[in-house]
């Protein structure tokens, strides 16, 4: 698999903007991607956030496997300072649980009854972030959208009478801790497709649902077998959707495009990439 790395020059000046706004807010909610939480999980903001209260939101949680995301939820309430919530901003799913939470965490402070709470947002591109402000405000206060980086300064955001949030540029970090992680943020949509061969991208992706979720696999395409090796369940795929060039040859790159576009709409039904007990896509050398 390819080295992956994506650290465009905005990144460094997000790390400036959110280490400035720590000193403003009374704790920190960090949207993760609920399909894969310890991949969309930036080490960078942790070692940021480490002395602030946190709320762990694991976002499209109608597209995770309900199963993975208990455990998830069960693994985030281990910690110290922290407090996890699933939610579906694009389904309005949830939501509710977050002004709850934030005030539970908020209890007892001098301030409570003067003014409002202050959160910090925070995550990795393409979260979700700007799609659950905008749901918790109920009105379009951020851009949306598939590409990563639309946002890119600290702007405050009132929630309720009682929270607002400052919103942050989705942030990534300088070194990915290994290549499997950059290929599930690059198949996720948080990184640019470009930064991977996209072929070999879906290759990978399809030999994961290959050998864990076998039947969405094979129920999405009408697949009466899986071949194992990548590039041929690739050719498969395109073979039975139509994904052809002049004289019958396979479109890798339009079947790559469609595979991942399935992912990230969720057309294979709810899936997970990460489970907290070590199962889900792995290198197959590990």
């Amino acid at each position: 698999m390819p080295t992956v790395q994506w650290f465009p020059g905005h990144m460094a000046r997000s790390e400036r903007l959110i280490k400035e706004s720590l000193k403003r807010v009374d704790l920190v909610i960090e949207v993760l991607d609920a399909r894969a939480p310890a991949a969309s999980h930036n080490p960078l903001l942790r070692k940021l956030i480490s002395s602030q209260s946190r709320l762990v939101v694991l976002n499209k949680n109608d597209l995770a496997d309900p199963a993975a995301t208990k455990l998830w939820l069960a693994r985030f309430q281990e910690n110290d300072h922290t407090l996890p919530t699933a939610v579906s901003a694009t389904r309005a799913q949830g939501l509710d649980s977050i002004p709850r939470i934030c005030d539970r965490m908020c209890q007892g402070a001098r301030w409570r009854n003067r003014r409002a709470i202050r959160a910090l947002i925070i995550g990795i591109p393409n979260v979700g972030k700007s799609t659950l402000i905008n749901a918790l405000s109920g009105v379009i206060r951020a851009k949306t959208g598939a590409a990563p980086g639309l946002t890119r300064d600290i702007r405050r955001i009132p929630i309720t009478e009682y929270l607002e949030i400052f919103d942050s540029p989705g942030m990534l970090w300088h070194k990915f801790e290994s290549t499997l992680t950059g290929l599930k943020l690059a198949a996720l949509g948080a990184i640019k497709e470009s930064i991977v061969p996209g072929e070999e991208l879906a290759g990978e992706f399809l030999s994961y649902m290959a050998r864990c979720y076998r039947a969405l696999l094979m129920s999405r395409y009408d697949l009466d077998d899986v071949p194992q090796p990548p590039h041929e369940l690739v050719e498969k795929v395109g073979r039975k959707r139509g994904c052809l060039l002049t004289g019958g040859k396979i479109d890798y790159t339009r079947t790559s495009q469609m595979v991942l576009k399935d992912l990230r709409e969720g057309r294979f039904g709810q899936l997970s990439l990460e489970w907290p007990d070590g199962r889900g896509w792995r290198d197959e050398q590990e």
